[in-house]
């Protein structure tokens, strides 16, 4: 079949199987014919070029939205017209006590380049309390149980002149596991626990910056969530919620969220609450490797040059080297919309936002779906991406990128690329490498991990001092990743990883495996029959689907 010519941006529908997508413009969706192009993938820190089955979907991500012309006019307007509240000056006054919490480096993957919009937004925010004489001004890193921040990374993201001003003694990591920094706010009806960051509950205010990278993100998440201790945390990061959870990019049908805003209104009730929040376009890279976010078929010359130059050039690195190297390629990210106010009011105009970025309209769930698993997830920045971190990515995220219906067919198979190194971070994953090692030979089942081992890792003072003085993920971390991809676990029929360098990872986390995504494909079809709808998330940037 010839393929069509059809202008710049105008996705190609051609089709040798299976019904045409309905033509919406903002459909990203490709039909692989026998003229296609072979599709690029992520696996690890390597990337594949692979042949598809003919009539293979390929959901493509939408073209990043453009981005504001003067971010810091929009902050300041944000901040002067917010929405359900006063604007933010009529609500300083000489001698108050505030607090800026912002999102920690989890968020934007990867780390966007400088100035980092919280920069650009706590910048803003410190003139104007010095306009109206607060000085009485702490900075926390909302980072819950996740790993502290270092030196040099806290200085990139707010720069030279605030890090010098402010570090270490009023701008710092959250600690959740300090007895005297913590402070109860009671239990919900259901009886969660609530617990937050003193230094935040007894401020006069508290500003909080956030980042809504996905829609998950944000609203009373921010600092329910971000500034809470392992007891509040463990009320909805457990397997019964994210098993109700469908899906998390989908607030309105996420049991997640459902807790997490009966939490955050007892926060609410207790703490005055001043919430910024940003959506930022999926512009991910810079002229030299956007060819990496482009459909194949629209490849020039130079972008194969490119390509093939890239992937000559990983293929001389060794693995250390060419994480070093994807970690430090800042993304292009640019500020699409910003608004300011009363938490909720806010956080449903950034969730908007987020679905006009992200979401592609497709007809149809799928047999079969293909994922090419990246080098970076929320909780591996700056190091590898180890078995369990493959895990959530897979079960966790890429299965929950869709708002209605799951992509993938109840008890589909979904195929994932990716090397599987048995490999992890002793300075940031140090429990992970025990849940692995020791729990994971013994059980799988999230239920009995928790029940069984969860506080255990929780209270183990070696666990504990690593999270406080040094840069690990707390000790109850590698649970909830487990337990991340439950809902994931519970639909899938069958996981096969595609090009895992060894058998034993895999068969640890219970998945088979491949040498090549055509034998994955191959194998795929002896679990759901000869001829299956397939389709392909290609990432990166981000892309979500609207699955009707």
């Amino acid at each position: 079949m010839p393929k069509r010519t059809v202008p710049a941006k105008v996705p190609v529908r051609t089709a040798t199987r299976g019904p045409t997508p309905r033509k919406k413009e903002d459909d990203q969706v490709v039909y692989i014919d026998t003229n296609s192009a072979p599709r690029v993938m992520f696996s690890g820190e390597d990337l594949l070029v692979e042949d598809l089955p003919v009539g293979t979907r390929v959901i493509y991500p939408k073209p990043p939205l453009e981005g504001l012309a003067n971010p810091g006019a929009a902050v300041r307007y944000a901040l002067n017209h917010p929405l359900g509240t006063d604007p933010l000056y009529a609500q300083l006054y000489p001698g108050m006590r505030v607090t800026i919490a912002v999102d920690d480096i989890s968020l934007p993957l990867p780390p966007m380049v400088t100035p980092d919009i919280r920069q650009t937004i706590v910048e803003i925010l410190l003139e104007l309390l010095d306009a109206n004489g607060v000085d009485d001004v702490h900075i926390i890193v909302a980072n819950s149980l996740h790993r502290r921040m270092t030196g040099p990374e806290m200085k990139r993201m707010l720069g030279r002149k605030i890090f010098d001003a402010y570090y270490p003694d009023r701008y710092y990591n959250h600690d959740a596991e300090d007895p005297d920094g913590m402070v109860h706010l009671g239990k919900t009806n259901h009886n969660e626990v609530v617990n937050i960051n003193r230094r935040a509950v007894e401020s006069d205010l508290l500003i909080y910056v956030n980042i809504n990278l996905v829609p998950m993100d944000g609203g009373h998440k921010s600092v329910t969530v971000g500034l809470c201790d392992y007891e509040s945390l463990r009320a909805h990061h457990e397997p019964h919620t994210i098993r109700q959870s469908d899906s998390y990019m989908d607030p309105a049908k996420s049991m997640l969220n459902k807790k997490v805003e009966r939490m955050g209104a007892i926060v609410q009730s207790n703490m005055k609450i001043f919430h910024i929040e940003t959506a930022l376009n999926n512009r991910m890279f810079g002229p030299q490797m956007s060819f990496l976010t482009k459909n194949e078929d629209d490849f020039t010359e130079t972008d194969r040059l490119k390509l093939e130059a890239t992937r000559w050039a990983l293929s001389k690195m060794p693995s250390g080297a060419k994480r070093t190297l994807f970690h430090n390629i800042p993304a292009q990210y640019e500020l699409v919309a910003c608004h300011a106010g009363e938490t909720q009011a806010v956080h449903s105009k950034i969730i908007e936002k987020n679905f006009e970025q992200y979401m592609v309209n497709v007809r149809g769930q799928s047999d079969i779906v293909i994922c090419g698993v990246p080098f970076i997830s929320p909780y591996n920045v700056n190091s590898i991406l180890n078995p369990l971190l493959v895990q959530v990515m897979g079960l966790g995220y890429f299965h929950n990128f869709y708002r209605g219906k799951p992509l993938l067919k109840k008890g589909g198979v979904l195929i994932l690329t990716h090397p599987c190194y048995d490999k992890f971070d002793h300075k940031h994953h140090p429990s992970y490498i025990e849940f692995f090692n020791r729990l994971l030979p013994e059980t799988r089942d999230a239920d009995v991990l928790r029940a069984k081992y969860e506080e255990e890792f929780a209270r183990n003072p070696s666990y504990i001092e690593m999270y406080r003085r040094g840069n690990a993920y707390h000790g109850a971390h590698p649970f909830f990743m487990w337990y991340w991809g439950e809902n994931g676990r519970q639909h899938v029929g069958k996981v096969i990883v595609a090009g895992a360098e060894n058998a034993h990872v895999p068969a640890m986390l219970g998945w088979d495996r491949a040498d090549s995504l055509t034998e994955a494909i191959a194998m795929a079809r002896s679990h759901v029959g000869p001829n299956p709808d397939i389709s392909m998330l290609h990432h990166p940037p981000i892309v979500m689907v609207d699955v009707e």
